[in-house]
């Protein structure tokens, strides 16, 4: 008997085995790459032609503008166009209220090496005058020959030394003038000795009850003035005897500070007094402006 299947009958053929493969872990959505992170997308806008217009002419004035500013700054070199120069000018204008009276004049002063021969000096405050105008302060000729800059404010005080024989009125003028002005008045006093000219002596501050009680023009022995220009400034100086005596023969201190010159002023050593303690005021002016200025806001 044949057992040979017949064709067609018989179970179907099972097919070959698949590749057995290992279950993956599921670790959740793939981290965004840098670039998607901080990439954002951004919604597109209607474009509009009158808007697109209208700020393509903003960019166009705009760029001019700019271009006309730093073209004014290449032609203009003088130091007016420089915020600094300015904001020293606005601080300095107004330092007569912002500053401190005894950052101004301070009670005492040091005057090392001041004195005739290198001699040391100390000064002591007598009183501070009440802040005010210049026409009464100021001899008409002084005053007329300062009216180019104006006359915003007055300060002065006056100093007597450690042994009370001289006395000192120091003062500031706050100006109202611009940097070309005060350069235009530095430069007039330099070249035509102004400074030098006894018609043109700032006046004293007389203090009753005081060693400068009787100080007054009479009184005035050695006198400087000084034309600030980093600063609208003039600071002077006006010195004498404390016992009140009259000079007749007054003298600038630069020419009082010769060691050749045999004034009674000089040989007192008034010019010096005069000059250290204007130099001592003028730093500290400068010195409050500087650190007015450099404050942060």
């Amino acid at each position: 008997m044949d057992l040979t299947p017949r064709p067609g009958t018989g179970p179907p053929p099972v097919p070959p085995p698949y590749p057995y493969r290992q279950p993956q872990p599921y670790y959740g959505p793939r981290p965004e790459t840098p670039a998607e992170t901080t990439t954002r997308l951004r919604p597109i806008r209607t474009r509009r032609p009158a808007r697109t217009a209208a700020a393509a002419a903003c960019v166009v004035l705009g760029l001019g503008l700019i271009g006309g500013a730093a073209t004014g700054t290449w032609l203009t070199s003088d130091s007016s166009a420089d915020p600094a120069a300015r904001n020293a000018y606005a601080v300095g204008r107004s330092a007569w209220h912002n500053v401190p009276v005894d950052t101004l004049f301070p009670r005492t002063l040091a005057g090392d090496g001041a004195g005739p021969g290198g001699a040391d000096r100390v000064w002591t405050r007598l009183a501070v005058a009440p802040d005010g105008g210049c026409t009464k302060a100021l001899d008409p000729l002084l005053a007329r020959t300062l009216g180019p800059v104006g006359c915003e404010r007055m300060l002065r005080a006056t100093y007597t030394d450690a042994t009370t024989s001289s006395v000192t009125t120091v003062g500031m003028i706050f100006t109202e003038g611009d940097e070309a002005a005060m350069r235009a008045l530095g430069t007039r006093f330099t070249d035509q000795h102004l400074d030098r000219r006894t018609d043109l002596m700032p006046r004293t501050y007389p203090v009753r009850g005081t060693v400068a009680a009787g100080f007054g023009d009479r009184q005035r022995a050695g006198w400087t003035v000084h034309v600030l220009t980093e600063v609208p400034v003039v600071v002077f100086a006006v010195s004498g005897f404390a016992d009140g005596r009259a000079v007749t023969d007054p003298q600038p201190a630069a020419k009082a500070m010769d060691p050749k010159s045999t004034t009674a002023a000089a040989q007192a050593g008034l010019g010096h007094e005069a000059k250290g303690i204007a130099d001592r005021i003028e730093r500290g002016l400068r010195r409050a402006v500087t650190d007015l200025t450099e404050k942060p806001e």
